[in-house]
């Protein structure tokens, strides 16, 4: 069984697909693809069906990350199907506490950047939407400074779990499928 990922944030258009791909690319590098999937979602419904804002396409590309995307929201029976849900800032959080069920969905919620050492007590990704292409490649260095200790920790997580019966050694990660279904 594969471990599952999910970034959360506000609309589904930005930081979190944004970070979706950033580490769907990393995984794939790290020979991890075949044994992680990766998407995201956000708190609110707004942008439910669009794809990604187009400057986090363009800076995605420009940075030789995959791009294709459906925004969604988050729904808290999506809890059972996580083993990691990362929200990009603190309200986020707070919202997927305030969904969660019961201790084992808040074990399973952290910031992105409590994987980022540099971070200390500046924990949030700043919403770039209202901004330009600066505030997008900003979102992209926050996000890429936690990648080596977040896939550090998938890696041991996937490690603990045992070996995966069904790898066939790709470097895919597939999207997680049917979560957006009624």
């Amino acid at each position: 069984m594969p471990y599952r990922v999910t970034f959360v944030c506000t609309g589904n258009i930005c930081r979190s697909p944004m970070a979706e791909h950033v580490l769907r690319g990393h995984l794939g590098r790290e020979g991890l693809g075949a044994r992680v999937e990766v998407d995201s979602s956000g708190t609110g419904g707004w942008h439910v069906g669009d794809p990604a804002d187009h400057r986090t396409v363009r800076t995605l590309r420009r940075h030789g990350y995959t791009s294709a995307h459906q925004a969604r929201r988050f729904r808290r029976e999506w809890f059972d199907a996580y083993d990691l849900v990362l929200a990009l800032d603190t309200g986020h959080l707070q919202e997927l506490r305030r969904q969660a069920r019961g201790p084992q969905d808040t074990a399973k919620l952290r910031l992105l950047r409590s994987y980022d050492p540099a971070a200390g007590t500046r924990l949030d990704v700043p919403d770039p939407y209202y901004g330009g292409n600066a505030e997008f490649e900003h979102v992209l260095s926050l996000i890429e400074a936690a990648m080596p200790r977040l896939i550090k920790d998938i890696r041991e997580a996937i490690e603990l779990a045992g070996p995966d019966d069904g790898e066939d050694g790709e470097l895919e990660v597939e999207y997680a499928e049917g979560l957006d279904e009624a």
